[in-house]
């Protein structure tokens, strides 16, 4: 049976503008309508199910729920997935945590999310939840339960939360990870749920290519990993929906305590919703700042770059010398060598314009690269070394 069969989901196709403003003004206001149940602190429970695949959009419309929703009568769980691309936290470096080059060459995107956190990848087999309430009711654990809960009830697999607040299978294979961010009214959890991921994708994506690398910044925690769907492969993506959805609506608000059917028929149920301007008015601004360079690239916090050189000179001789950019927001913004006695600067007279016009200019690998190759260098190693001269060490919970 199909999902939309099987939990009777109401599909809203907006065929106006009208009605789609309509159905609009319709979810903003769902939290005020329930004021009857007050006296009795009853919490409505809504499971909204994303029509978007693009990963821009989605954390757009994360965050616009996060602004604009008034969560003190009523929860979300909302559910969403992504076309191949690479997530990292807020407080990342993308060039230190993902092979960027192999990335852009693939047409992966590459998205900074508002929580913190480490990097992941996604696909079409990886699930998203996010759970969203007021900042005091805020609880990883007891989500992470209804995922848990959902999987035990309807396939039997056992999985423990560990102390980290991932899913584990098999005692150590990971099949979630958490991150959350927390406002003053609001607050989000999500997580991930590998179903069926291309893992030689996620193998090759998250690949640091560089062989030592020192920072103080957040840095990813890489764990073993394992798809839903090698352990069971009755656990379908849809299957995989409706067992936490309905786990979801059938848990009290308060407690993780189950109210059976009873509690399911009082809540708002499944509903497909579209991410668009007409449904939720300002959330194109949110995707435009998503998809930007500056927010992807340029919140990057300042890190300096080394490279260890072998230079031909003019008296024939091989130096040993270090090449070193900092960067600043994304940009270079000083680039140093260290050059040895002996070494006269005229061997690099040819070559400042080229080190004077990378100055200024947006961060890749390439540039570093062009750097080497312009001065005629080689390099020493592979070895590529960024440290976060911030000295910042955060964990999974953005505060704002």
């Amino acid at each position: 049976m199909s999902l939309s069969a099987r939990l009777c989901v109401v599909v809203r196709c907006c065929s106006s503008l009208d009605s789609a403003r309509q159905t609009a003004k319709q979810i903003t206001r769902y939290a005020s309508t329930f004021n009857a149940r007050d006296n009795n602190n009853f919490i409505q429970k809504s499971v909204f199910i994303s029509q978007s695949t693009d990963v821009f959009v989605n954390l757009a419309l994360e965050h616009w729920l996060y602004r604009n929703f008034d969560f003190s009568k009523h929860h979300i769980l909302l559910f969403w997935r992504n076309d191949p691309c690479v997530v990292f936290g807020r407080h990342q470096n993308p060039w230190f945590e993902c092979n960027v080059q192999a990335s852009e060459k693939a047409g992966i995107a590459l998205a900074r999310r508002n929580s913190g956190g480490g990097t992941v990848y996604h696909d079409n087999g990886n699930l998203n939840l996010t759970f969203f309430t007021p900042r005091e009711r805020y609880n990883r654990r007891y989500n992470l339960n209804i995922i848990t809960n959902a999987l035990f009830r309807q396939w039997g697999l056992k999985s423990v939360i560990n102390k980290r607040e991932d899913i584990l299978v098999n005692d150590d294979c990971k099949i979630s990870g958490t991150a959350a961010k927390l406002g003053k009214l609001n607050a989000y959890h999500h997580c991930t749920l590998l179903v069926n991921v291309n893992k030689a994708n996620l193998s090759s994506i998250l690949e640091r290519k560089e062989n030592s690398i020192v920072t103080n910044a957040t840095t990813s925690i890489r764990s073993p990993i394992m798809n839903l769907i090698d352990i069971n492969r009755n656990i379908q993506m849809d299957k995989l929906l409706s067992a936490i959805g309905w786990e979801y609506l059938r848990t009290k608000a308060l407690a993780l305590e189950d109210g059976r059917y009873d509690l399911v028929e009082q809540q708002k149920g499944f509903k497909f919703i579209n991410p668009t301007e007409d449904w939720f008015p300002g959330i194109d601004n949110f995707t435009s700042e998503f998809r930007s360079w500056d927010w992807n690239f340029g919140r990057t916090p300042k890190f300096i770059v080394t490279r260890t050189l072998d230079f031909p000179a003019h008296d024939g001789k091989i130096y040993r010398l270090n090449l070193s950019l900092e960067v600043q927001n994304g940009f270079v913004e000083e680039i140093r060598m260290s050059l040895p006695a002996g070494l006269v600067s005229t061997d690099f007279a040819q070559d400042a314009s080229v080190i004077s016009n990378i100055r200024g200019t947006k961060y890749n690998h390439d540039v570093t690269e062009n750097i080497i190759t312009a001065i005629g260098g080689k390099t020493l190693n592979t070895t590529q070394q960024i440290i976060d001269e911030n000295n910042m060490r955060l964990d999974e919970v953005t505060l704002q």
